[in-house]
């Protein structure tokens, strides 16, 4: 189970690290390239988002990423074949994102088995409440895969309860409102939120949202289980290429 691997992992590291791609971009083959480097830096985690047209939750430089992976054919299809060759290839748990449409269209029954068929762990599906998600959570249950759902400032301690009686895995926990890649300052406001998140559930917790660099991380020790890092390789493959991942990630810890 991917909580049972993320307590294991904790005894060694005082954080883990997250990190995140959308498949297909900066095109399909540099995918691959990302995902090794990254796996070759030591992150623990790796979230493979499916490209879609209307990523909700994700900010410009994500929601760019997703447009020009579209544009360059990324299909489901593909996407999924991509995810099983990850997980087959590194020993590393794999989540999914994306959002509810593309399991809608899939059938989240069958999407959950091809999940747990390719050796996928979860997936975050930022849009589908669970008061919405029987099937999902259910299918997801049934193959002992972990379905995250998020926790936001704004969110009560009475619902962060309610979510966590859903959840599996981890919760992640959205460092701000608002979208992925604006800047995020931590500070004891998000200190106060976090020990809410902390005392709303037993699962351990991923903050993401604004988490850009080592200064970030080591805030986050002690008072989170997993860092996340998104945006912030997207922009690093736009402006210096893909060699640049690799002695970035090293650099966080």
């Amino acid at each position: 189970m991917l909580k049972k691997y993320i307590e294991e992992k904790r005894k060694e590291k005082d954080i883990l690290l997250m990190t995140h791609i959308v498949i297909g971009y900066p095109d399909y083959e540099s995918s691959f390239k990302i995902v090794e480097a990254m796996v070759e830096a030591g992150v623990d985690i790796m979230e493979l988002q499916i490209p879609f047209s209307e990523p909700l939750a994700d900010g410009p430089v994500i929601l760019k990423a997703n447009q020009k992976s579209l544009e360059l054919g990324t299909t489901v299809k593909k996407s999924i074949e991509f995810g099983r060759e990850m997980a087959k290839k590194y020993d590393i748990p794999f989540l999914y994102m994306s959002y509810y449409n593309i399991l809608y269209k899939y059938g989240v029954t069958d999407f959950a088995k091809e999940m747990d068929a390719s050796g996928l762990k979860g997936a975050i599906v930022p849009d589908l409440p669970p008061e919405e998600g029987d099937e999902y959570i259910t299918s997801m249950k049934n193959l002992n895969l972990s379905p995250i759902y998020i926790y936001s400032p704004n969110t009560t301690d009475d619902r962060m309860k309610y979510i966590s009686s859903f959840a599996n895995g981890f919760i992640y926990c959205v460092a701000r409102k608002g979208v992925t890649g604006s800047d995020t300052e931590f500070s004891d406001d998000i200190t106060t939120y976090l020990e809410r998140c902390r005392n709303a559930t037993d699962l351990p917790l991923a903050v993401g949202f604004g988490v850009k660099d080592k200064k970030d991380i080591d805030f986050l020790k002690g008072k989170a289980d997993i860092a996340v890092i998104g945006s912030e390789t997207i922009r690093l493959v736009e402006s210096v290429g893909v060699s640049a991942i690799k002695p970035f990630i090293e650099g966080l810890r």
